[in-house]
């Protein structure tokens, strides 16, 4: 087959969106399907089936502010999206941003089996216009993308049952759903690494996500300035982000100053061996590949209670929740923790055992039958509603999750 990938913000990988789109254009070529990328990374120009459209300007300030955050926006192309979609048995999007909308109507016009991911809640974006907490007009996003993207779509991937019942219930529609994890690589896995020089006394906590609002690090901060620990408290927050100064600012008042740094992907399955701690402190989450990596190395994994996160579902119990932008009750759940070594171990093993469902290749696996399923849906009964997929047996006992931003 020939399938076009859309996505956006294609670049390095060091966000969940680049790294989930990567994991699956690799597996859709390993299975020999021949897959045309079309994105705004400048740096593919001229490589065989990247279809490359220019970057979007909203002028000097905004454009550094864009490009803080690590990432590049698409401007819509017409005609290198004719060019990707000439031919093209499948197409699929993974972010309903300009460059996904427009060529999910164009895919549409034509005919072409068509499938999107959904990868952005609407508090990531309102986030950034200081309107996240404002119910309608975060319900008004969903339904815009809703009508411009995933209403055309022949199946739609949401990485976890929460975010499905979130855009379901906003846009009163039922849509034609795919539940499937985004899931875990096979590298990222629980091995012996010791701490380097210098963090061997340590605690150390780890939390990975970019640095804003929705990723709450800086209930994190407060929490490691009450803990009782805090002298021996080591605290790495791995990512970038716009609140990096605000961020180190917060922090100058610890004993031992936090590690503020963006890690490769080897570097960063290092650091999750050798931390005593992870946290995930996120208010707004649809899946978290970055919890889900540490988990999948065994980690004493602390998340919050969030509604809007799903992550919650992944704790093993209460005990490893704490009250969502409360740096006093993570502060206790931290404490408790670090003073019960040899039940925090029996979690992670818990943890540990947890993880099988999230395999990627397993998870892959389902994304190809998807296609597949849609393909054949699309071609041979036109007129048919498409019914909605479901594999109980690839849940997760609380969350309805298979088996994942940005960080």
């Amino acid at each position: 087959m020939i399938i076009t990938v859309v996505c956006d913000i294609l670049g390095e990988e060091n966000n969940g969106t680049a790294v989930v789109t990567m994991n699956l254009i690799r597996h859709l070529k390993s299975e020999g399907n021949t897959v045309r990328i079309l994105c705004a990374d400048q740096s593919k120009k001229g490589l065989d089936n990247y279809y490359v459209v220019p970057n979007k300007s909203f002028g000097k300030a905004l454009d550094k502010l864009v490009s803080k955050v690590g990432v590049s926006l698409a401007k819509v192309d017409k005609s290198v999206i004719a060019k990707a979609l000439d031919g093209a048995d499948h197409v699929h999007i993974m972010l309903p941003l300009g460059l996904g909308l427009a060529t999910a109507k164009m895919a549409h016009e034509m005919n072409i089996p068509l499938t999107a991911g959904f990868h952005m809640q609407a508090e990531n974006l309102t986030s950034y216009v200081g309107l996240k907490k404002i119910r309608p007009v975060n319900t008004l996003v969903y339904k815009y993308i809703y009508k411009h993207l995933y209403r055309y779509c022949d199946g739609i991937h949401y990485p976890t049952q929460f975010i499905r019942n979130v855009f379901e219930s906003r846009t009163k529609k039922q849509t034609p759903a795919y539940v499937i994890s985004n899931g875990v690589h096979s590298y990222v896995q629980k091995r012996n690494v010791e701490k380097p020089d210098g963090l061997k006394d340590k605690i150390v906590i780890l939390s990975i996500g970019r640095y804003s609002g929705e990723k709450s690090q800086d209930t994190l901060i407060k929490a490691i300035s009450r803990s009782a620990y805090k002298d021996r408290i080591q605290l790495i927050l791995a990512g970038q982000g716009l609140k990096d100064k605000k961020y180190k600012q917060l922090a100058k008042d610890l004993p031992i100053q936090p590690i503020f740094k963006l890690y490769s992907r080897n570097e960063i399955i290092d650091v999750l061996n050798y931390c005593d701690l992870y946290v995930h402190p996120a208010v707004d989450e649809l899946e978290g590949i970055a919890c889900l990596e540490g988990i999948a190395c065994g980690k004493m994994t602390i998340v919050s209670d969030s509604q809007n996160s799903a992550t919650k579902d992944f704790a093993i119990d209460g005990k490893c929740i704490f009250k969502h932008k409360n740096s006093k009750d993570l502060a206790r759940v931290i404490d408790y923790w670090i003073e019960h070594p040899i039940e925090r171990a029996e979690y992670e093993n818990k943890y540990l055992a947890s993880s099988a469902v999230y395999r990627q290749e397993d998870c892959m696996q389902r994304m190809s039958a998807m296609i597949a399923e849609v393909d054949n849906k699309k071609r041979n009964v036109k007129e048919q509603e498409l019914p909605i997929l479901l594999v109980p047996q690839y849940y997760s006992e609380n969350t309805d999750v298979f088996g994942y931003n940005a960080a």
